[in-house]
């Protein structure tokens, strides 16, 4: 059994780890996080002469946040990088893995999130459309709290 958690550095993708690690930790499942490459990925300036090597000092970032994460959780978790539609290589990745379900967090609030919002259809609403897998959408953490899946962990009520 395995638990597919869409990841992107932010308070709305720290959340979604959070709760995707409880949810496997609950299942006893395995977890396995997915970071699909996306625009914000890549450096402002593509003439920059670091551009290669910034885009990949950025994607390492990714990893070593998801490590930070969940190391000393006690999950069993791997994490991959991948190319193309969000919402395509997460129904991918979860078919693959035999996940029971993908769990994605929100863009966000604000104008650039509204912006998104008007532009592209969100990644769950086009992940649900393209297989009739569950995705469960996490909303974006309060503007005065931020939590980690460790924090997940810890905190969260255990089944009686």
């Amino acid at each position: 059994m395995c638990v597919v958690v869409g990841y992107r550095t932010g308070p709305p993708g720290d959340r979604a780890l959070g709760v995707g690690a409880e949810l496997a930790h609950r299942m006893r499942a395995r977890l396995h996080v997915v970071h699909v490459v996306e625009a914000a990925d890549y450096p402002v300036d593509p003439d920059s002469a670091d551009w290669d090597l910034d885009v990949v000092r950025h994607l390492a970032d990714q990893q070593e946040a998801v490590t930070g994460a969940l190391t000393g959780t006690g999950l069993l978790w791997d994490f991959e990088i991948r190319h193309g539609d969000a919402a395509v290589e997460l129904v991918h990745a979860a078919m693959q893995h035999d996940a029971r379900f993908v769990v994605l967090g929100t863009r966000g609030t604000g104008a650039r999130a509204a912006v998104s919002r008007l532009a592209r259809a969100s990644v769950s609403h086009r992940a649900v459309a393209l297989r009739s897998l569950p995705v469960l959408v996490v909303p974006a953490p309060p503007p005065d709290g931020h939590t980690t899946a460790r924090d997940h962990m810890t905190s969260a009520p255990r089944p009686g």
